[in-house]
């Protein structure tokens, strides 16, 4: 059996709200450009945004996270203006944070009003920004396994169909603004799967060990999940047999169970849930989040069909 004796990976699902509280942040930093670059080992992918007219930097597109985060050091770099100090829910928890005001953020589709980001430092964030679904609702974000390309273009309410028959479209429903899918079964037992492609692997809730109990599914090792604001959550990884989505059951999915704060936010805290991560997304050749027909579309692997279909994990 495979063991994980330690992964630590960042999970930055950031749900904020105003508080009262104040953070210095820290002084600016004087990093050249190039060691902002995201390392070509991350899992996630990254689309280029230019901020007030200035360069092309890689954000990393979080569909698990509520509120676009950009690093501290981006920020020095920019000198972008300080705003409010805000609550932020990350994986572990809240969080009292600084934000600061990101003005032009522009992604060809993409050009928002002035954000109001949190900051974090990139050695934790994981990445120099991320964009959240703050920025990503009316959009539709579509990763392309095969090119290993990722892209965002503007959505509009259209039909949901099958092009083809190696793909399958979910509905899922809106809360918070996120999609959460419904129809995802794990032994026989209904769970939500919320797709977050910020995270790197698969999260999931203890309550989702408890359909198991009289045979649990293999352990495969403790794991430290390192969150946007330095903290741990300590979690356990375990391999999932025959988890089911849209009718496509994946076999030998890893996942990192552990009681993690967006369950609770969701309203998923007593309810089985994954946060599906990059890891498993990327045994399709293709993933479509299409935010404003709250819709899932997932390509299959070359020669896999929809009906009877299993994927094999890692």
């Amino acid at each position: 059996m495979e063991r994980i004796a330690a992964l630590a990976f960042v999970a930055a699902a950031a749900f904020a709200v105003p508080a009262t509280s104040q953070i210095v942040p820290p002084p600016p930093l004087d990093i050249p450009v190039d060691e902002l670059a995201i390392g070509e080992a991350d899992l996630r992918m990254t689309v280029p945004v230019s901020i007030a007219g200035k360069g092309s930097w890689p954000f990393v597109i979080d569909t698990g996270a509520e509120r676009t985060v950009v690093s501290h050091e981006l920020a020095a770099r920019l000198a972008l203006l300080p705003g409010r100090t805000v609550r932020v829910m990350t994986i572990s928890g809240s969080v009292v944070a600084p934000t600061t005001l990101v003005p032009m953020l522009r992604l060809k589709a993409l050009t928002p009003d002035t954000i109001e980001a949190p900051t974090f430092t990139r050695a934790n964030l994981g990445a120099i920004g991320m964009l959240g679904i703050d920025a990503l609702q009316g959009q539709k974000v579509a990763i392309d396994f095969d090119r290993n390309r990722m892209t965002l273009t503007p959505s509009r309410k259209r039909m949901l169909r099958r092009s083809s028959p190696d793909e399958i479209v979910i509905v899922a429903r809106s809360l918070y603004g996120q999609l959460i899918v419904t129809d995802a079964r794990w032994r026989g037992k209904k769970i939500a799967v919320v797709i977050d492609t910020g995270s790197p692997v698969t999260i999931a809730n203890p309550a989702l060990l408890r359909i198991a109990t009289r045979k649990p599914p293999p352990f495969l090792g403790a794991m430290s999940v390192i969150t946007p604001s330095g903290a741990t959550l300590s979690a356990d990884a375990y391999r999932l047999e025959r988890l089911e989505v849209g009718g496509v059951a994946f076999d030998g999915v890893s996942v990192a169970v552990a009681d993690a704060a967006p369950f609770a936010r969701l309203g998923l805290g007593d309810t089985p849930a994954l946060l599906l991560g990059m890891e498993t997304l990327r045994l399709f050749r293709a993933v479509e989040i299409d935010f404003a027909n709250r819709a899932i579309r997932l390509t299959l692997p070359r020669g896999s069909r929809v009906s009877g279909t299993s994927v094999t994990g890692f």
